[in-house]
Parts: C-alpha cells; structure tokens; sequence
C-alpha cells in the first residue's frame, strides 16, 4: 500500500518545521526531484542488494539547526517519495562521517526505490576529516562535535525525519528503521543503547562498536616492526602471507574454496615463511619474505597486547585483507594520514606517531579507552529498555574484515547474552566467512538482510538464516550464515545449493 502526495506540497511553506528540544531550527528548504534514476551497486547498499532505481519523484527537505551554544550548525536530508509505502529507513555513515556522504546517495537512493521515506544527517562536520575540526585550537579537542558525531545528532535526526513525514504525508510512518554499516553499525548500535524508541528496527552490521579500542589498535601492527629495529613490509609481501595462510587454514572446514570458515583453528605461523621466494606484485620481480612482514602479521592477527604481553583488543582473522599495513617500494609509514592519536588522544597535530615507543603505545591506548567510552564507544551490553520496546537489532560481519575484528562484535553479542538469556529473540547477529568490511571480498554479502529485519518486526518472523552467494576458488555457490553461535554444516553433495546446508548449534 503506497500513500501519495501531490506536488503542491513540496514547499517550506506547506512543510511544518520540525520541533527538536534543545536546538534551534535555522532553515528549512523543500524541492521537488523529479525522474530520479540511479544504479545502485550491492557493494554500496549494505544490509540490501543491488538496485536500478527508476523515474522516482520526492520532495527533498533539508533542515538546517543548532545547539545553542554550542557553536554548531548541523544538517539533516529527508527525502520524501510521491509513492510511499509509510515506513521511514534512516540511513548512516562511514569512517569518520556521519552521513550525508558520498555515499549517501546509494543508501538513500535504494531506499527511495522501495517507496521509503529516507534521511541522513552529517552531524554538523559536513564532508569533512578531523584535521578539519578535531582540534579548537593546540590541545583542545572540540567536544561539542565529538558529542554530535558520536550520538547526540542520531537522536535529533529521527526526531525530525519522524516529524517531516508527519507533516508531510498527514500521518506518521507505520514502522522506522536504521541501516547502517561500519560507521553507520556503531551508530545503530548507539542508538539502540541510548534512544531504544528511535528506531523498530536496526540493521547495525560490522558495527565499529569500541570505537576507542579498535581505532588505537590499527596503530599495532604499524608500529610493531619498528618497535623491533625493522623497516615497514611492503604490501606485496603481506598479500603473499594471507596467501599462505589461506592454503594453510582453507581445507579445514572440509570445503577448499579459497575461505576460511574456521579463523579460530588456523594456525599458520607467519615466520615459517620468512625468506619464502615470491613474486611481489608490486615490482613484478622475485624478493624474500622479511621478518618485518611477519611481525606485522602476526600483530595484526594476534591483536594488540602490552608489553607485558596483557590483551588489550581483539585482531582481525588470518585471511583478512591486511595489505594497507604495508608500503610501496621505497616509502615507509608516515603520521602524514593519522586521524586519532595525534589528534584526539594527544591532541597534538604535528604529533609523529612513528616515535612512539611500545611503553608509550599502551599509555595512550589506556588513556583513549578511559577518555572517549562514553562519547563514541557503542559497547553498552544493556539492551533492556530496547527489548521492551519491541525493537529488533540485526548485525553480520564479514570474518575476513580487515578493517574492524570480527571478534570484537562476537564479544558484545556474548555480554548482550549474559545480561539477557532470551537474547535471539530480539537481537541477531551473523559471521560471513570470506566477506571483507560491509562487502567485497569472496564471501558472502548478506544483501537480503533488511528484508528479514522488516519481516521480524512486522511480522514476527525472525531470520533462521541469511542466504548468500560466496565467490570461491570454485566459483560462485549459494550458502547460508546462520545466528551465532550456530555455524553451517554441510550435509553432503559439493556444497552448490543452500540446501544441503544448515544452522546446527
């Protein structure tokens, strides 16, 4: 059923201004798009598939505001279809925006092709990089931004898409979700911590949740060779060790299909390939394998530890793509690019990160934990106040994601648990072997992911599995990702159907 508007009320005049406690509304403009047309490619519509987006008409509304006092202007873009179905998907960000991206127009843009209202909000930091806004000045970080990125624009953004589809169609919207991935995953996960009415539904997948842990642990591998006289590894040589250590760990699922299923098992050793002959990709000749791309892999696969050899945060899975922890031929890693340390925890912007000793390494990683938790960690495990709203929370994580550990997130699901036993009937969450961050990679992309949340909060129908379509050393077959802690278990024949495979606990 679709609710239609004419175009008469496309305009700032017939457009209630949204109500929003403690902001300041600053402008309102309305505009009529008409014909709108798009592809949209299923790597850029995470918890979707692809899409061709045809001859759409909506009004697009983009509210302007601020937080008196807090020296921000922050904006938020609705757009409203002719032809809607009478549900609102807001949509989230990526890396260090908070949306209104350039991404933005493929989630928007997917979602106004199923005749939803759709919105994004940019948090007041637009399309920019910390080094943009982080500091106010050497050694003080701007916290009014900080506060906005991390969770305090997420609440505002639902409250005024919520209120423009009121004014807009004459009626509110009969169900509101979130879709989001990376970024966008922390934010859902935020938002089902903090403001559990927001949303009825929540597709928060590869949810960059530890915000603080898991940025200062990208630092880790990076620094680890220096810290042991060595020079950085090329990329090259980090793409032959996940080589290696994908035959090495591929058979042991019982499937050789160029996928690591079982990431818990596998135990290639980097070193064993030290002066291991090989081709660099990069220089098309033949080099040895150095001990510093080993020391870089075994610390990106092990995860940071102190050096007292504590753990501090969880590694990505051998098999991951690690080859940004690499150089080119005749460069070596420089502070040029970092956006955390130097920045936020330092508060120092000429600050080099390669100087940093070990000792200094797990100061600063404690200091940043202690220091920005509560403004952009999403970790909360209580989620009570969003079970007895009715909300349902949706999450996958590609297992090869070189960019945020999978283990973090199987972590927070295994405290969710602890705190609330019936756990699966409102919360779920699903590993793709193989799968990179948010898509790519050979394993399977969930695209079928939002249409099983809307079918578990609309009618009660939770998702016993998500079928996917995993792109081998085989070639392409259809698979399953089933609820953790469940795994697939193949009940024979070559593995070519989702049939002859199920959820087994």
């Amino acid at each position: 059923m679709s609710h239609v508007i004419p175009a008469i009320a496309c305009s700032p005049s017939a457009i209630a201004t949204p109500a929003v406690f403690g902001a300041e509304i600053l402008s309102l403009s309305a505009s009529w798009v008409t014909n709108f047309t798009l592809d949209v490619p299923a790597d850029f519509n995470y918890n979707h598939g692809a899409q061709s987006v045809q001859n759409v008409d909506f009004c697009n509304v983009t509210v302007s505001y601020t937080h008196p006092g807090y020296d921000d202007r922050i904006t938020v873009e609705t757009w409203l279809p002719r032809n809607w179905n009478q549900r609102l998907q807001a949509t989230g960000g990526g890396g260090w925006r908070a949306g209104r991206f350039v991404l933005s127009q493929f989630f928007m843009g997917g979602a106004i092709g199923e005749g939803y209202a759709t919105t994004t909000t940019d948090a007041g930091l637009g399309d920019t990089m910390p080094d943009a806004w982080a500091l106010k000045s050497p050694g003080n970080v701007n916290l009014a931004y900080l506060h906005n990125l991390g969770y305090r624009s997420l609440n505002d953004q639902a409250i005024i898409a919520k209120d423009l589809v009121r004014g807009f169609y004459g009626v509110p919207p009969m169900y509101s979700y979130w879709s989001g991935c990376s970024h966008g995953g922390r934010q859902g996960l935020m938002l089902a911590q903090r403001y559990p009415h927001a949303y009825n539904g929540i597709a928060a997948s590869a949810p960059a949740q530890a915000w603080p842990e898991f940025v200062t642990a990208l630092y880790y591998p990076l620094l680890a060779p220096l810290w042991d006289g060595e020079e950085s590894p090329l990329s090259c040589e980090l793409e032959f060790l996940t080589e290696e250590a994908l035959e090495h760990c591929d058979p042991n699922d019982g499937i050789v299909d160029g996928i690591i299923s079982d990431p818990d098992n596998c135990d290639f050793d980097p070193f064993s390939a030290v002066n291991k002959t090989f081709s660099c990709s990069a220089t098309g000749h033949l080099m040895r394998l150095s001990r510093a791309a080993a020391i870089t892999a075994t610390a990106a696969w092990s995860g940071p530890r102190s050096v007292a050899g504590e753990f501090l945060w969880y590694g990505v899975n051998p098999g991951s793509d690690i080859i940004g922890l690499g150089v080119a031929p005749g460069q070596n890693i420089t502070a040029s690019a970092d956006e955390w340390l130097s920045l936020f925890v330092l508060k120092n912007q000429s600050f080099d990160i390669t100087s940093l000793s070990h000792e200094e390494y797990d100061r600063l990683f404690r200091l940043a934990v202690k220091e920005y938790t509560d403004v952009m960690a999403a970790n909360d495990p209580d989620l009570t106040e969003f079970k007895k709203a009715g909300g349902k929370l949706l999450t996958y994580h590609g297992m090869a994601d070189g960019s945020i550990p999978t283990k973090g997130t199987e972590h927070y699901y295994r405290a969710v648990s602890k705190l609330t036993p019936d756990v699966q009937d409102f919360y779920r969450y699903f590993e793709s072997p193989g799968l990179a961050h948010c898509a790519g990679g050979r394993g399977g992309q969930p695209t079928t992911a939002f249409d099983a949340l809307r079918k578990w909060v609309e009618n009660r129908t939770a998702p016993e599995f998500l079928p996917v379509r995993v792109n081998g050393t085989d070639g392409e077959q259809d698979r399953i990702l089933c609820p953790y802690p469940a795994k697939p278990i193949q009940q024979g024949g070559n593995g070519p159907d989702v049939g002859v495979f199920r959820c087994v606990h």
